[in-house]
């Protein structure tokens, strides 16, 4: 008898067989395009291209290494908000904003904080262009003085230039940026000015709460892994609890002229009960050399910034500091210089790369 069921049961093993290698040759499929579709992702991950293995710890060792933070030195400005670019002043300091300042190469600001009171005379006289609001303003001497010498058009708030430096840090993860001011205000004046400014508190560095008077500085690798990469002094005692930290219980300074002349190359103290060269048991000041003369010039500037600069910090200031480069160069027009090769900016670079 003929089995009627044959040709059937073969035509079904035979379909049987071609599904199973269509579902394998699918599967096969999906496992290619997986495998394309990834890579160009992994390869487009910025992590994967910028920062080393380890994530940011390592990329912080990497930028910094090992060094304390009293043992590097920053390009510092000088009078930083009196500039060409931020506001109309006749006479500045510097050429460029303090953002572009921070865009190449200065980590240091020294700003001057006043508290401006809105005057109705003010905003007559000069036909709507003056009608600014009470607040802490950037001015160099009094605010209702002489326009364009004494404060300058647009007033520059004291808010909206820390506002900068803090989104210059956002956008540069790995930088530590210090600040100084020439304080004229009231410690709560101060800190509603601060109070505005987007981001701050998540990276001021406080050094009282971080204990370096009992412990020594941190390393500047561990401060910007921990994102706490902004350092305000005032040369103001009572505002510490605003993270504010008083310059005379921190730092050493020269004191801060060249004279008219600029001939005065010798590094005093600015303050005679803090000698440049003072000990204190497990602790050590930060160095603010200052190299500026009275009335800030191009001409001079471009005299004093380059071999003048560098023949000073190595033959008075570091034996005056007691062998110990500065951690702060303050300049006038940071980008000029003498023509000889040494410019603020490398000369600093010299002192980072030395012992």
């Amino acid at each position: 008898m003929i089995d009627m069921d044959t040709p059937y049961r073969a035509r079904r093993a035979v379909r049987a067989a071609s599904g199973l290698r269509r579902t394998r040759l699918r599967l096969l499929l999906c496992l290619l395009l997986a495998a394309l579709v990834g890579a160009p992702a992994a390869a487009a991950s910025p992590a994967a291209h910028t920062a080393p293995s380890g994530g940011p710890s390592a990329a912080a060792a990497a930028r910094w290494g090992e060094r304390r933070l009293d043992e590097v030195s920053f390009l510092t400005t000088h009078n930083s908000f009196t500039n060409y670019e931020d506001s109309r002043w006749s006479s500045v300091n510097q050429s460029e904003s303090v953002r572009a300042q921070l865009d190449n190469g200065v980590r240091g600001l020294s700003l001057d904080t006043h508290w401006y009171e809105r005057s109705t005379w003010l905003c007559v006289i000069s036909f709507g262009s003056d009608c600014y609001p009470s607040d802490v303003y950037l001015c160099h001497g009094d605010c209702k003085t002489f326009a364009g010498a004494t404060y300058a058009l647009p007033r520059q708030s004291f808010h909206g230039t820390m506002q900068t430096v803090v989104d210059f840090l956002a956008a540069h993860p790995q930088e530590f940026v210090t600040v100084f001011l020439e304080d004229y205000v009231s410690a709560e004046q101060l800190r509603q000015s601060l109070g505005r400014v987007r981001g701050l508190d998540a990276l001021l560095f406080r050094p009282d709460a971080w204990g370096v008077r009992e412990h020594g500085w941190p390393k500047v690798a561990d401060l910007v892994t921990a994102g706490k990469r902004l350092l305000v002094f005032s040369d103001r005692p009572d505002r510490e609890q605003l993270g504010v930290a008083y310059d005379r219980s921190w730092t050493v300074a020269n004191y801060w002229s060249l004279g008219d002349l600029g001939d005065d190359l010798s590094c005093v103290s600015r303050w005679p009960d803090v000698p440049l060269d003072r000990q204190e048991p497990g602790f050590r000041r930060l160095f603010t050399m200052s190299h500026h003369r009275n009335v800030p010039t191009v001409l001079t500037a471009s005299l004093d910034n380059g071999a003048k600069l560098g023949n000073r910090i190595a033959g008075q200031c570091r034996a005056a500091a007691g062998g110990r480069a500065p951690n702060f160069v303050s300049v006038d027009f940071h980008r000029l210089s003498d023509g000889s090769g040494r410019t603020p900016a490398s000369i600093v670079a010299e002192l980072n790369a030395g012992p």
